[in-house]
């Protein structure tokens, strides 16, 4: 059964051609000729691209119903990695592609949130924060600000990140997940 274009609100998770998407903004728009539509922006929940689409006042769209289940990564084995539901304890296999790039900051048993759609994973999400150690870095240069005061470093996970001068291997840091980026120094 489909919805009404009145009632695609923000959160809403919906199906478009076989793919689903979140509702990210949506704008009903109501011109002074012809039947009123709504302009949306929707997420794409299997790559995160977003994308613009407008629906006419007597489409129907169908409601996608999207699970969320928490997860614990346990270990990889080439392009699979494997999960463990924290419910019922059942192992999920989970494919590269629906982790994307943040595959390099995936620790072992790291508690995640996955987005599930009649039962296949579209997206796994990271917590916004992780604690990792400094696997290898050069030591700072006092004085050497040709850099903005930041250098290359390889954390635990094998990722490289760059980090402030002061940091030196063997510190743990905090690195946000969403950009990449080092957020302060953990103790």
């Amino acid at each position: 059964m489909g919805i009404s274009i009145n009632e695609i609100k923000s959160g809403l998770t919906i199906l478009v051609s076989g793919i689903v998407y979140q509702v990210v903004e949506s704008q009903p728009v109501k011109p002074g000729k012809g039947a009123s539509f709504i302009r949306t922006k929707l997420r794409n929940l299997k790559n995160s691209n977003i994308q613009e689409m407008t629906f006419r006042g007597d489409e129907k769209i169908e409601e996608a119903y999207v699970e969320e289940r928490k997860l614990q990564y346990l270990y990889h084995s080439g392009e699979i990695y494997h999960f463990m539901d924290q419910d019922n304890f059942e192992e999920i296999t989970v494919s590269r592609d629906s982790i994307g790039e943040k595959i390099k900051f995936l620790k072992d048993n790291l508690d995640v949130t996955a987005f599930f759609y009649k039962n296949d994973v579209l997206s796994v999400n990271l917590p916004h924060f992780i604690e990792f150690n400094i696997v290898h870095t050069e030591a700072g240069i006092k004085g050497d600000t040709s850099r903005s005061g930041t250098k290359p470093a390889k954390i635990d996970t094998g990722a490289n990140i760059l980090v402030p001068l002061f940091i030196n291997s063997g510190d743990k840091i905090k690195v946000d997940t969403r950009t990449g980026e080092y957020v302060e120094r953990a103790y």
